[in-house]
């Protein structure tokens, strides 16, 4: 099926009914896709990848789960989920810290104000770029912060370039806890070339 680089329409969804159908072979295919975007910075802190696959998923089940059906609900969701879409000039990415564990969660979250301000991406040898964060809204207060946060991380022309070529992709996270660098290791580093035009 082909999409818009930028955003889904609802052309492009599947109905509920059609959805029952065919979700979970849909889910196999979300779910292989998705464990080449997914980048573990530390054992608590995760960067998933998005893309037009992973909103579509995330939209129709939305869909499905609200039973929405009338086309200005479907609408709705759509305004919601297609500005986590590259388009093409950046990476977005769903910034997770996770803890099994409640009580040790909320201490971290408690110590991790401001982290998604500390996150960046560089190629090969290039300048940091610190992540835009929740331009939707405010995830954190003066007591924590969230533990989901929504990022783009907008390229130079010359790290757009680099990526493309295939040089070294970095992600790290300045902030004094959790401080980190990885290298995008090459399966990762070539699904994200994908998003970029």
């Amino acid at each position: 099926m082909e999409f818009n680089m930028a955003h889904l329409e609802k052309k492009d969804l599947f109905s509920l009914e059609k959805y029952a159908e065919i979700r979970d072979e849909f889910r196999k295919q979300v779910m292989h896709h998705k464990k080449n975007r997914r980048l573990a910075l530390n054992p608590h802190a995760v960067l998933y990848f998005e893309d037009i696959l992973t909103m579509k998923y995330q939209i129709q089940e939305m869909l499905r789960i609200e039973k929405i059906f009338e086309a200005e609900g479907i609408q709705e969701e759509l305004d919601v989920y297609n500005p986590l879409i590259p388009d093409g000039s950046n990476w977005k990415a769903t910034f997770m810290i996770e803890y099994t564990n409640v009580i040790e969660r909320k201490k971290a979250l408690a110590k991790l104000i401001g982290i998604e301000k500390t996150i960046w991406v560089k190629v090969d040898d290039s300048e940091k770029v610190f992540a835009i964060s929740n331009e939707d809204l405010t995830r954190d207060n003066n007591e924590k912060t969230a533990s989901v946060h929504f990022m783009r991380f907008e390229l130079t022309k010359n790290m757009h370039a680099q990526a493309k070529v295939g040089l070294p992709i970095y992600f790290g996270i300045d902030h004094p806890l959790f401080k980190t660098e990885v290298v995008v290791p090459p399966e990762i580093q070539k699904s994200l070339v994908q998003d970029l035009d």
